[in-house]
């Protein structure tokens, strides 16, 4: 696989950041109840957190990824782990997989980045065989990293024009809203709390920064215009007011959606309709 970056999600230490956000790959996995006999397609797969679980369960996995850098980094852990996984290089507004291969369809923090929500939903029910089950993560809006881009993206370029903030798919209404237009159901969305240790608030400020492909690729601009100490001070300053310290650790929490859907008209639950109202645990 080719380890050169073609986006910023290539540039900087994301893995870092991966790491740390593997508990929620582990949540999403174990809501989709995967089995050894299951085709799995992880979508946006970054450094194959989901996708390396799923396989570990026996079943046959796919990640897929528009970033190379992720899909080397992802492909190194499945060998050293002895997986068999397949890595494509695709977008997930046009996966690079036939209709119905899979029969559970992942994405945690991916697809939500794609800029077109109604085509990468589309995408999504494209690939489900009958009866698939979805189980996506994203963050909710206004929590840690959604509210991260408001501070930084003053010094950054103009996004791209999409269809939203990425944090829609974690908005329980808009999800909803999204999947169907697919002909996706929801059945389940749960809200949990990601908690993030650091020895300090410094600490917790440079993996911000150095995880952020899009903030390190402004770098040496940003320095050259004596605008990157600021970025970096007003970071610092969001890190205060969002952090705590407990006992010896500096602790960062963001909240993200845990969304189930179906290809299925099914209602959920009594039981399942609380649970969309209540926060994880």
């Amino acid at each position: 696989m080719d380890s050169n970056p073609a986006t910023t999600w290539g540039i900087g230490n994301y893995s870092s950041m991966a790491r740390r956000l593997m508990p929620v790959a582990e949540a999403a996995v174990a809501a989709a109840a995967i089995r050894p006999s299951d085709r799995v397609v992880d979508i946006a797969t970054g450094t194959g957190n989901a996708a390396v679980l799923a396989a570990s369960r026996g079943a046959r996995t796919t990640g897929v990824d528009f970033e190379p850098v992720m899909l080397s980094l992802a492909e190194r852990r499945a060998t050293e782990s002895a997986l068999a996984i397949d890595w494509l290089l695709g977008e997930a507004t046009s996966l690079p997989l036939p209709d119905g291969c899979a029969d559970v369809v992942l994405s945690v923090f991916g697809v939500m980045y794609a800029a077109d929500h109604a085509a990468a939903a589309r995408e999504l029910a494209r690939i489900c065989a009958p009866g698939a089950r979805l189980v996506l993560a994203a963050w909710m809006p206004g929590t840690l990293l959604p509210a991260m881009g408001r501070v930084v993206g003053d010094y950054l370029p103009t996004p791209p024009a999409g269809s939203g903030p990425p944090s829609r798919w974690g908005d329980p209404e808009a999800i909803d809203a999204i999947l169907a237009s697919a002909g996706l159901h929801v059945t389940s969305a749960v809200s949990h709390r990601l908690h993030l240790d650091f020895t300090d608030a410094e600490a917790a400020t440079a993996l911000l920064v150095d995880s952020a492909g899009h903030v390190v690729a402004e770098r040496d601009r940003l320095h050259a215009e004596h605008r990157w100490n600021d970025l970096v001070a007003d970071l610092r300053a969001f890190v205060d007011r969002h952090g705590a310290v407990d006992t010896d650790r500096f602790v960062l929490t963001s909240d993200y959606l845990l969304v189930t859907a179906s290809t299925d008209t099914v209602s959920p639950t009594s039981t399942e309709a609380d649970a969309t109202l209540q926060p994880g645990r």
